[in-house]
């Protein structure tokens, strides 16, 4: 571990003299402010790992100062001390509650000094210590997802595209494309309600799964409700699965599309022309029995099918009805391009019309080729 840095702010400098004396005899590093606004401005800059702040100063107090860093980022994870002669309970609960971690009254004693900072030092390492172990396990999680998702290149005969991008590090929405026959494919997009690693954890499930039912001994309505049968008791009381399981023939060009609670599948033709397919139909796993229903359609060389979870039409003000007609037009207006390209373009598009997102993005398309 590096030496530790502690920031002592103090107007007084006999107070500052004295704890600096104290901390660099037991190996401390010091920085010294004098006041709020520069102790935000040397915390900005040097990131100290712990700061001694005196709650009486000229200008802005110490709690004022510990309300800002406290709502600034850069700071925000700094422990704070407080300094102070007010002894009172109410000035103690108020500097607790703005963000300080620990309140001691003057005169300040140097080794019940030196013991409080150096159990919120450990403190400090130990949370610090704890965020990089779960960072690690994140990661892992993340690599695990990205592995099971089947990608272009691996199946070039399927003829698709997909744009893929977690709200955090997993998501909770899937993809996979399973060939089927020579000429047949099964593309399949998924969302288990809910962020972060327990949805995660799902979708290899959800893979497995698919990847028993999907296969000539199953119609597209068995494939999904065989899913569901066994999500039901995977998943917890609050959670389910929307998904929509689509099979082409690129020989024959005819499209099977069954959904399950999820957004309408759209098909942009060669003619530039726009078709939704809508179902209404059952989220996976929160009934016994689940209604669920089936289109067939024929589909004409140059046409592109695109799936996608509903984080990608519920980025912008206008609601999901909005985000649905911005998804239809921007996708015709990319039509033009080589799908992976359109894939992309659609996806940044719809990603720069909206500076935040509350969930996963995905939008998998398919061309007829033939």
């Amino acid at each position: 571990m590096n030496t530790p840095k502690i920031l002592i702010v103090d107007d007084v400098s006999s107070n500052v003299l004295m704890l600096e004396g104290i901390l660099r005899s037991e190996g401390f590093e010091t920085l010294i402010a004098g006041d709020g606004a520069s102790a935000r401005q040397i915390s900005h800059q040097n990131q100290p790992d712990l700061i001694l702040l005196d709650v009486l100063m000229p200008g802005e107090t110490g709690f004022e100062t510990c309300a800002q860093l406290k709502s600034d980022p850069a700071t925000s994870n700094i422990p704070i001390i407080f300094l102070s002669a007010l002894d009172d309970v109410d000035s103690k609960v108020r500097g607790l509650q703005i963000g300080g971690v620990d309140y001691l009254t003057k005169p300040v004693y140097g080794a019940e000094v030196l013991a409080r900072v150096r159990v919120h030092l450990r403190i400090g390492e130990a949370n610090r210590a704890f965020v990089r172990e779960q960072q690690v396990r994140l990661d892992a999680l993340r690599s695990a997802q990205q592995g099971i998702l089947v990608r272009p290149a691996d199946l070039p005969e399927a003829c698709f595209a997909v744009f893929y991008r977690p709200m955090q590090e997993a998501g909770g929405d899937f993809y996979d494309v399973v060939r089927l026959d020579p000429d047949a494919f099964c593309y399949f997009v998924a969302d288990v309600s809910g962020h972060g690693m327990s949805a995660a954890f799902l979708t290899s499930a959800v893979k497995a799964l698919l990847r028993q039912y999907a296969g000539p001994l199953y119609s597209p309505e068995d494939t999904m409700r065989g899913i569901g049968s066994v999500m039901r008791q995977i998943l917890s009381d609050e959670q389910y699965l929307t998904a929509c399981y689509t099979r082409f023939n690129h020989r024959t060009r005819m499209l099977s599309v069954v959904s399950a609670g999820h957004p309408p599948v759209l098909v942009v033709h060669a003619s530039g022309e726009a078709e939704l397919i809508r179902m209404d139909s059952d989220p996976l796993g929160m009934f016994s029995s689940v209604v669920l229903h089936r289109k067939d359609l024929y589909i004409t060389p140059g046409d592109r099918i695109f799936l996608y979870t509903d984080g990608l039409i519920e980025t912008g003000p206008g609601g999901r009805r909005a985000g649905l007609d911005f998804l239809i037009a921007t996708c015709k207006d990319h039509r033009s391009l080589p799908l992976a390209s359109a894939v992309e373009a659609i996806a940044s598009t719809i990603s720069h019309s909206c500076k935040a997102f509350s969930d996963d993005l995905l939008l998998l398309a398919l061309e007829a080729t033939r």
